[in-house]
Order: C-alpha cells, then sequence, then structure tokens
C-alpha cells in the first residue's frame, strides 16, 4: 500500500498484522480521491475506524489542512503513527485511540472544534456500525450542511439505513465493496 499522489506521493505504508483491519486498495483509493479531489485543499478531514490511516494521509498527501484518525486498536494506532511520521505529515494530524462513538461525542463536546469537510468511515461490514455512528453525528458540531461524508461498505449493504437524516449523493460501486457519498438534510425526520 503506498500513497499516491501528493506531497508524500510513492511513499510505502505501514498496514496492522493480522485480519482486524481491511486496507483499501490502491485502485479504490485512487477512484475515491479522483471524486473528492476538488474538495481536498485546506479540508479538515475526519478518518473514522482509520485502520492503517491511508485514507487520511492520503487526504494530507493532497492538500488537507489537519486530519484526525480515530482508530480504537492499538497496532493500527501504532501503524498510524508510523506512517504519518514516514510521511512526515504528522504535524497536521491528531490519533485519538478510543471507539468512534466516544470519540465522536468527545470532538462533539469541544468548544472549539467546528465541522469537517469531509467525515470518511470505513467500519467492519455488515454490522450496521455506520448506521449507529452517523445517528450520532446527526445533531453533532462536527457536521454541517457542506460535510461531505463518505462510507465505504460492503456491495450488499443496503442504502435504506441512511434515509431519515441524510441524502445520498452519489454511489460509487466496486467488484466487492462501494463507497456512499451522503450530506445531512436540512430538516432530519
Amino acid at each position: 500500500m503506498r500513497v499516491i499522489a501528493g506531497t508524500a506521493r510513492r511513499l510505502l505504508l505501514k498496514t496492522p498484522v493480522g485480519k482486524n483491519t481491511r486496507p483499501t486498495s490502491d485502485i479504490v483509493k485512487e477512484t475515491l480521491f479522483n471524486m473528492i479531489n476538488d474538495k481536498l485543499y485546506k479540508a479538515r478531514f475526519l478518518d473514522l475506524f482509520a485502520g492503517s490511516g491511508a485514507i487520511g494521509i492520503e487526504a494530507l498527501s493532497r492538500g488537507a489542512d489537519m486530519a484526525v484518525f480515530v482508530e480504537n486498536d492499538l497496532e493500527a494506532c501504532r501503524c498510524i503513527s508510523y506512517n504519518l511520521e514516514h510521511t512526515r505529515l504528522d504535524m497536521y494530524a491528531t490519533i485519538l485511540k478510543m471507539d468512534v462513538f466516544s470519540a465522536v461525542r468527545l470532538l462533539s463536546g469541544r468548544e472549539t472544534e467546528s465541522a469537517f469537510d469531509i467525515i470518511f468511515m470505513d467500519p467492519p461490514y455488515n454490522k450496521e456500525l455506520e448506521s449507529k455512528c452517523l445517528r450520532l453525528l446527526a445533531d453533532s458540531r462536527l457536521v454541517d450542511n457542506d460535510t461531505i461524508i463518505i462510507v465505504e461498505a460492503d456491495s450488499h449493504m443496503k442504502h435504506v439505513l441512511f434515509e431519515d437524516c441524510w441524502n445520498i449523493i452519489k454511489v460509487k460501486e466496486y467488484k466487492n465493496n462501494k463507497h456512499i457519498f451522503l450530506n445531512r438534510r436540512q430538516i432530519c425526520q
């Protein structure tokens, strides 16, 4: 796995050992970033279920101002830290070693915290963690009407999970997974 473009282009990234993380392939990552590249410059990026940190690091490499990485697994946090130092992007990053739900509550409670421009989440498949996380984000100060949320999900996941507070902007399907692009509705139902 490597950084595809930007200041850290071509640098290799470490991934955690074991089956607890599922790195996004370079082809899928490249497609994703081609779709959001115009929104990255000076962006505030939140990487939930961050794994190796590859997605948030790619965002930083391509011009995001800052990224927060949320990951509960200690080995994965060590990889994120190593990858950030290796790419020399660590000064633009914060790593929160905690579960995503605690992190969202913590970040939402900070008076100084403002909305993120892009929130990316890649939770374990088929556990409906994205739905729980989106419910928590719906009323948080981490999201405003311009925030784009990208959910990486199993290709068989139903979109109906997102219909109450979220507009589906677009869905990009791949062989085994998909990216669902969302923004917040003006009024949640």
